[in-house]
């Protein structure tokens, strides 16, 4: 596009953040991996409908489709790779999660990257108390 003169010219710049935390779940390191790939898992601890395969390529949905994207790579047990799609977002938001057995149970270390601004404190609470927090609750009432 060519800037012509008497033009407008309008710069989008769409922001974005990244997000790394750890997680100490009661559970195994297997137990969390099932409970985060297996979709009938799922829909346990969230009380929801969802779309999940481990097969690199494969499509997911989550809560009832509020969260969309494309799986990645996985690790049995270990390591769980994402791609969550925002609209309009050219840049991927990559989603890892790697698990580790911990005294505890099991320490969930999560990165995720290029979150729109827009979106951050969204997806930073709902990693807190809808993803993990509702693990941790799932698992603890065992």
């Amino acid at each position: 596009m060519a800037y012509r003169p008497g033009a407008i010219l309008i710069l989008l710049i769409c922001s974005v953040k990244d997000l790394k935390k750890y997680y100490i779940l009661p559970a195994t390191p297997e137990e969390i991996y099932t409970a985060l790939t297996n979709p009938l898992t799922i829909e346990l601890w969230t009380g929801e409908t969802a779309i999940m395969s481990t097969e690199p390529g494969s499509e997911f949905s989550m809560w009832d489709g509020s969260i969309v994207g494309k799986n990645l790579e996985f690790e049995a047990d270990k390591k769980i790779v994402q791609q969550w799609y925002f609209d309009g977002q050219e840049t991927e938001s990559i989603v890892t999660i790697k698990l580790h057995a911990d005294k505890n149970g099991t320490s969930a270390e999560l990165r995720h990257t290029n979150i729109p601004d827009s979106d951050y404190n969204d997806i930073a609470e709902g990693w807190n108390d809808s993803y993990f927090g509702a693990l941790f609750e799932f698992f603890a009432l065992e």
